[in-house]
């Protein structure tokens, strides 16, 4: 649910579903008694401070202690259970406990107490207490930046902020801000990031002009996101900023854009909060690639505005959120164009979602998108049935059958109703990634851009930005060897890959063999009994083409059929992070030339076939010779 008060934002990626406003509001459907509801408030302006005010309102709350370990210990684990879950009261409780305690005689006022209650659950608080925990900016200073006004005084800005507080005063949030923090490669952040108030806090509709602040799409498409160093870095639909505060620690220059100037407004805030250097930071206002011009950039990332909203819901204009909904398709323009802006060896990162049509592949609507310079690599992580995805976008827009059926029905109906017309049986969430190759590959070589196209429904652990550079980096570098060459190369088993064995009661033998991948996407592989065989010997001593010559003796298979299935097979664990392919080490001349051992000829191992058999007998013995793929 937008605007939901989860105590913090942790960096815990996960697939998590892109939850936010839905087009449809409530001001625009008729409600159970035929009457539209009132309709939502207008927005009050977005906060705005200099570099002075910046600074002293960070150090303010550096020194207040107010972090996500700091406000669970405040409220505690029920309650921050129950904030996941929308329901804010438990936490309130525990505020109001802990602000009590501050008033009493003698007590100090607990920063974290009052800097949850304000920012994180919409609790008024004296204009004294806000002094005391933001000593350098106080209960003025946050007038003036826009983040509190005098309750009862309206939407704040000019109102107000000049005027003398007493200290008795009830000041109220303006915004909702709360602290973020992360661990990557390149150390720990802690920032504070601000949005607009959400629909918990409020108690009405969202306005359409709304600024969502971190969700699980936001901290997915961080995590997916590579984090090597780069020059220039583009943020499409920048919102609250978040994903530019990200770009900030590994790109020289960052460029921001977004249609709704409330969302830059709120992104220079968190950007100015956080310390990044105005020069190294452009914000652009203006419809996807308007802004742009002919620029091109080495990292892209954009959670675009891609809910499928039906024609009849845009045709009887309707509000529409102006960061969730472009008011049509709009990722088969999106796609190519954003490609378009990559420099050589950049990368695009993107979360979109598409349909799927009666008796049509995803895959192959999806994969027109891509320009043909490009590599693409697609990820469907999920899929709703037309109702699911229409439910789920209603009750993030605060429209639910239980407060007003008559106008949920009517949209849920307008969705529905424009699926089926189309033939759409579902709707795919994913990631979208491009990358253009070099110019000049490895040593020279150009090569042709690959496309991969998967479902992947496994839960990874972690961020996936260094699997997903890592993977595309494989990818490129093989992209170049033909499947001779791959051949000779050396596999290793990962480290993190585990095998199961699944057998029929009575039975000595597996009927099936799993590979699991512990990092990465988690991958589940089901392997053939070649396969098995070579994830048991693959331990960097012998060739893929040694190995498969071996198996195929043992199973009386077609040698060069089974070396070309390994090498496929190979070409993708290494991808997904499972294998790694090293070159064979260099000819040994004095071992050449030397009496050769039995088995061996001119120091080339020529008897792989007992290595394979030792090593990995129940593999070759039990899987059964299937010829399975492995996607």
């Amino acid at each position: 649910m937008p605007g939901a008060p989860a105590v913090g934002h942790r960096r815990l990626f996960s697939a998590a579903r892109h939850t936010g406003p839905m087009a449809i509001h409530d001001s625009a459907l008729p409600g159970p008694t035929g009457e539209a509801p009132a309709p939502p408030q207008p927005s009050p302006p977005a906060p705005a401070l200099d570099e002075r005010q910046a600074a002293a309102l960070r150090a303010d709350l550096e020194e207040s202690g107010w972090g996500i370990d700091a406000v669970t210990g405040l409220i505690g684990s029920v309650a921050e259970a129950a904030l996941r879950r929308e329901i804010r009261l438990p936490a309130l409780r525990a505020v109001r406990v802990a602000l009590e305690d501050g008033r009493a005689p003698g007590a100090a006022p607990d920063p974290v107490a009052i800097l949850t209650a304000l920012f994180m659950l919409g609790e008024p608080v004296t204009a004294g207490e806000l002094d005391a925990v933001l000593p350098r900016t106080g209960a003025r200073g946050a007038t003036r930046i826009g983040l509190v006004a005098l309750d009862g005084r309206g939407q704040g800005g000019e109102e107000g902020r000049e005027a003398g507080i007493d200290d008795a005063a009830l000041v109220r949030a303006l915004v909702d801000l709360r602290p973020h923090e992360a661990r990557d490669d390149a150390g720990e952040v802690r920032w504070w990031v601000a949005s607009d108030v959400g629909e918990l806090v409020s108690g009405g509709s969202l306005a359409p002009d709304h600024v969502l602040g971190i969700g699980g799409a936001g901290l997915t498409l961080a995590g997916l996101t590579p984090r090597g160093a780069v020059g220039a870095a583009l943020d499409l639909g920048c919102g609250c900023g978040i994903q530019t505060l990200y770009l900030a620690r590994h790109a020289e220059r960052i460029t921001a854009t977004d249609i709704s100037e409330r969302a830059l407004a709120f992104t220079a805030f968190n950007a100015a909060l956080a310390g990044i250097a105005p020069e190294r930071l452009e914000l652009l206002a203006g419809s996807f690639l308007e802004p742009l011009g002919q620029r091109q950039y080495d990292l892209i990332v954009s959670n675009p505005p891609f809910v499928i909203t039906p024609p009849a819901v845009r045709e009887a204009g309707l509000p529409l959120m102006e960061y969730r909904d472009a008011g049509g398709p709009v990722l088969p323009h999106l796609v190519p164009g954003l490609a378009g802006r990559l420099a050589d060896g950049g990368t695009l990162v993107m979360l979109g979602n598409w349909e799927h049509g009666a008796g049509a592949d995803w895959r192959g609507t999806v994969g027109e998108w891509f320009p043909d310079d490009v590599d693409a690599w697609v990820i469907e992580r999920d899929a709703q049935d037309p109702v699911e995805y229409a439910t789920m976008w209603l009750r993030d827009g605060g429209l639910t059958p239980e407060r007003e059926r008559d106008a949920f029905e009517a949209a849920l109906g307008a969705w529905i109703g424009d699926f089926e017309a189309r033939g759409v049986e579902a709707i795919g969430f994913g990631y979208l990634l491009a990358h253009r190759p070099s110019a000049e590959g490895a040593g020279g070589a150009s090569r042709r851009p690959w496309r991969v196209l998967e479902e992947v429904g496994t839960s990874p652990s972690g961020a996936l930005g260094a699997h997903v550079a890592a993977s595309i980096a494989v990818r490129d570098q093989l992209a170049l060897l033909d499947d001779s060459a791959v051949a000779a190369l050396m596999p290793v088993v990962a480290a993190d890959v585990t095998e199961e064995r699944y057998l029929v009661p009575g039975q000595a033998d597996p009927s099936v063999i799993l590979l699991r991948q512990g990092g990465g996407l988690g991958r589940s592989v089901e392997a053939g009994t070649a396969l098995a065989a070579l994830i048991g010997v693959a331990d960097g001593e012998l060739s893929i083409a040694q190995i498969a010559g071996a198996v195929a003796a043992l199973l009386d298979a077609e040698a060069a059929a089974l070396t070309a299935e390994l090498v496929a097979d190979c070409r993708d664990l290494a991808a997904w992070g499972m294998l790694t392919l090293t070159p064979p080490p260099p000819p040994d001349r004095d071992r050449a030339n030397s009496t050769a051992k039995p088995g061996e000829q001119h120091g080339e191992i020529v008897g792989p076939r007992r290595m394979v058999t030792a090593r990995s007998r129940r593999a070759v013995r039990g899987g059964g010779w299937s010829g399975a793929p492995i996607w």
